[in-house]
């Protein structure tokens, strides 16, 4: 086997779609009985649309969500004004996808595991990794059952507890960003309308949201409780908590579907490779819930290392491509980390800086720029979407390939000229979306290929 990725979350499922696509052999495993119940990260940013847009998805992803509704502030039981919940972020051309969507954490699985199965990815629910050892060949796995797998390489997607993680001995450093406990729910009630996100502030420093999800007939209750108490995650524990926050009574809800709790933390592995094995995810950085950062950015990781592994695997790149994913992904997290922290501090707003249209690689080993004149995207930018004679840019990048914008090039998906929005020059756009290399001719280009398997032919 190529790849055996442990944990079908968001991380595992859609880098397990980006490897069947490629036609990469990997087997995604899960440790529970089926995929996760909960609503735990609702909130996908347009960076993550357009990735499940190149992965296929984003047609069901529309359709299950829905846009974010403002927030209602109560006091005593009497609506005191509704906000915005995050900064309005103008769509344009070259961003297709500029709203946030929400939709809860276990319907994007449903889609996400389907897409998989189409492909002809497979998950082997049920199989608790609990051990591995890597050698200079592969790694072997063992589960809670006693039996093993071999994989050339292996991709712990298994949350902010990783086993696998922990079976390597590399740390998770950070903070706690707050020392109070949380409530996460999804339940069902009476009492509310579904048109806003309702906020009741409590007079002991705690706080209750009821936010209805889209699609469902449920709401996402999150509460922050008085620093000192004990959760209770019991059904009447979760009616007691509404009824002490709103104004409803116990009575009013009238299911509770799934509960946990948490204290938010900011945290990050101290490397996301160890030879064969790659950390992802949660398994490699604990955020926040504030801004919803952590689901998204965990995409983005199994984004950018699925078209590295199988450069590596079948596109003869050399190894030492796959140590880009660390080197890219590292930084970005931190900076993700540092975002949430601040958006859950109220030091940031929701808005420009969260939707994650933004962040790229311009620091990259594999950014190139040889322009001396640049214009507005360069080599490590995220690549935007636009026109070209008719033909729209995301519908040429969608799929597992590079694509080289300004030039004509054999062996590789080509458009002799690039939109004006880009300015001047060659790009070559990876196929995570981010401009590689950029040039004002194709001189260069060759060798940049071939040191990172791009499929160009001699």
């Amino acid at each position: 086997m190529d790849v055996l990725i442990v944990g079908a979350g968001p991380t595992g499922l859609t880098l397990g779609i980006d490897l069947a696509r490629r036609g990469v052999d990997a087997l995604v495993v899960e440790g529970a009985d089926g995929l996760f119940p909960g609503s735990r990260g609702k909130g996908l940013q347009p960076r993550t649309l357009e990735i499940f847009d190149d992965l296929g998805v984003v047609d069901a992803i529309l359709a299950a969500s829905g846009p974010y509704p403002h927030r209602m502030v109560w006091k005593d039981g009497v609506r005191q004004g509704e906000q915005a919940m995050f900064d309005k972020v103008e769509a344009d051309e070259g961003t297709p996808y500029a709203d946030p969507r929400m939709v809860p954490q276990w319907r994007t699985q449903e889609v996400l595991y389907a897409r998989l199965t189409e492909l002809g990815g497979r998950v082997a629910f049920g199989r608790e990794a609990t051990a591995l050892a890597p050698d200079a060949d592969g790694v072997t796995v063992e589960f809670a059952d006693g039996t093993t797998i071999r994989a050339r390489y292996v991709v712990a997607a298994d949350g902010g507890r990783s086993a696998v993680r922990r079976a390597l001995g590399i740390r998770l450093r950070g903070e706690t960003v707050d020392p109070a406990p949380f409530v996460v729910a999804d339940l069902r009630l009476t009492g509310l309308d579904r048109d806003h996100w309702h906020a009741f502030p409590g007079e002991d420093g705690g706080a209750l949201g009821l936010c209805p999800l889209a699609g469902t007939e449920d709401f996402q209750l999150q509460a922050r409780l008085a620093e000192g108490t004990e959760p209770d995650l019991s059904p009447d524990g979760i009616r007691k908590l509404v009824a002490r926050y709103t104004h409803l009574t116990a009575e009013e809800v009238t299911e509770v579907r799934w509960a946990s709790d948490f204290r938010p933390r900011a945290a990050l592995a101290d490397r996301f490779r160890a030879g064969r094995v790659f950390l992802a995810g949660d398994a490699a950085h604990v955020h926040s819930p504030a801004g919803a950062q952590g689901l998204n950015t965990s995409v983005q990781d199994a984004y950018n290392l699925g078209w590295k592994l199988d450069a590596v695997l079948r596109g003869g790149a050399p190894d030492t491509l796959l140590d880009t994913y660390e080197e890219e992904r590292r930084a970005n997290a931190a900076a993700m980390l540092e975002l949430s922290t601040g958006v859950h501090r109220g030091e940031v707003r929701r808005g420009r800086a969260t939707v994650q249209l933004g962040l790229g690689y311009a620091e990259s080993s594999l950014s190139v720029e040889t322009r001396t004149v640049t214009g507005p995207v360069r080599a490590g930018d995220r690549a935007p979407d636009g026109t070209v004679d008719h033909v729209r840019l995301f519908d040429v990048f969608r799929g597992p390939h590079w694509t080289v914008l300004g030039a004509t090039m054999a062996g590789v998906r080509s458009l002799p000229a690039a939109p004006e929005s880009y300015g001047e020059g060659v790009f070559l756009v990876r196929p995570d979306g981010y401009v590689g290399w950029a040039g004002t001719t194709t001189e260069g280009l060759r060798e940049y290929a071939e040191r990172t398997g791009a499929f160009l032919a001699p």
